[in-house]
């Protein structure tokens, strides 16, 4: 049986799901190292049998070591760089035959701060890790920057639950059919990249100006700027509504009410909740700083995107899908499904049968 090890940062269900899948179909047996929860995303995880998972609190250095000499992994894979600990550990590891996978969603930006990484980080990046296992195509163009060859960079990182959501899309068809939930629905941390004071202030202008329909505005999520958000004029509109922190087993019952997701971030390397929604069958409305748009949007088909941090493009955007017939946005909602259901934790876990088993780089 296969030793698998993942030294990672925060847990988060999608990513157990992947693990879920990885045991169910292959012979292997995985070890996670993991950070404390996060306090604005307190999931309550579960995980599968097969599956050893270890607080990274618990352990210094040597311990740490010593914990992974006992493991003795086939493989393993690290959340980035972030981690000085974790990548002593991939360097022993790599010294020693073993491939190890530098696993990332940064994208490529060409800042001063990403060139001034790319000069420094040359010199032992390779030595640490023999593959990067990234999310997408600017997150690949990094990787290349970084010194990774081409055959050593894998696509695909991050996958939905699709088990979990792909069935509440034809179980809320009916529902829809008869009457399609206007209603759209933000999923995120109340952080300043999320951009949520810019929804509530351009939903609510759509509202006053008589030109949002019968429309409401939905948030899930908390943080630090839950109250700020909640407690601002336009937070406080009698249209839009703060839910609060959601587990994964309750989606479902706010998913059922609402009919098309938004994403308004002013930086997002990725966003599983992208693919979540998308595989649920929601049209999706998504910035232009939204990474997961490259796999799950498709302009004009099953939704649109407006520009990041700009209250008037989002103000149009909304203007478009209230003026939308219920026909359009379930159209928008069946190729969201079908563009959702092109990865899942399935190819995933073959992504890592692959990378044991390539020894190139």
């Amino acid at each position: 049986m296969k030793k698998v090890l993942f030294l990672y940062t925060e847990l988060a269900p999608y990513f157990l799901a992947c693990i879920e899948r990885l045991v169910k179909d292959h012979d292997v047996e995985v070890h996670i190292v993991r950070w404390p929860v996060n306090k604005e995303a307190p999931f309550a995880l579960r995980f599968p049998d097969r599956v050893h998972v270890y607080d990274r609190n618990a352990y210094d250095e040597l311990p740490l070591f010593r914990l992974v000499h006992s493991i003795n992994p086939d493989i393993v894979f690290a959340s980035g760089w972030i981690d000085k600990g974790y990548l002593k550990i991939c360097r022993s590891l790599r010294a020693a035959g073993k491939p190890t996978v530098m696993c990332s969603d940064t994208a490529w930006r060409g800042g001063l701060r990403q060139w001034a990484a790319v000069g420094t980080s040359r010199f032992w990046l390779r030595r640490t890790f023999s593959h990067a296992w990234v999310t997408g195509e600017a997150q690949a163009l990094y990787a290349r920057f970084l010194g990774f060859p081409p055959y050593a960079i894998k696509r695909g990182f991050y996958s939905a639950d699709v088990e979990r959501f792909a069935p509440l899309a034809e179980r809320f068809e009916p529902a829809k059919r008869a009457k399609f939930p206007h209603r759209f629905l933000c999923v995120a941390r109340y952080i300043p990249t999320k951009g949520h004071q810019t929804i509530c202030d351009a939903f609510a202008e759509v509202c006053d100006a008589g030109q949002a329909g019968d429309w409401e505005l939905w948030f899930i999520g908390t943080g630090e700027l839950e109250d700020a958000v909640k407690n601002s004029t336009c937070g406080k509109h009698p249209r839009i509504k703060h839910i609060g922190f959601v587990q994964a087993e309750e989606m479902h019952s706010y998913l059922e009410h609402t009919g098309v997701f938004i994403l308004a971030s002013t930086y997002e390397p990725w966003g599983v909740v992208v693919h979540e929604h998308a595989v649920a069958g929601f049209p999706l409305i998504l910035s232009d700083a939204v990474g997961a748009a490259e796999r799950f949007l498709k302009e004009n088909h099953n939704g649109l995107r407006f520009t990041a941090g700009d209250k008037e493009s989002l103000k149009a955007t909304f203007r478009k899908f209230v003026a939308m017939s219920d026909d359009e946005l379930r159209r928008m909602g069946f190729a969201s499904t079908e563009l959702g259901r092109n990865w899942s934790p399935k190819e995933w876990a073959s992504v890592v049968m692959e990378l044991i088993h390539d020894r190139r780089a």
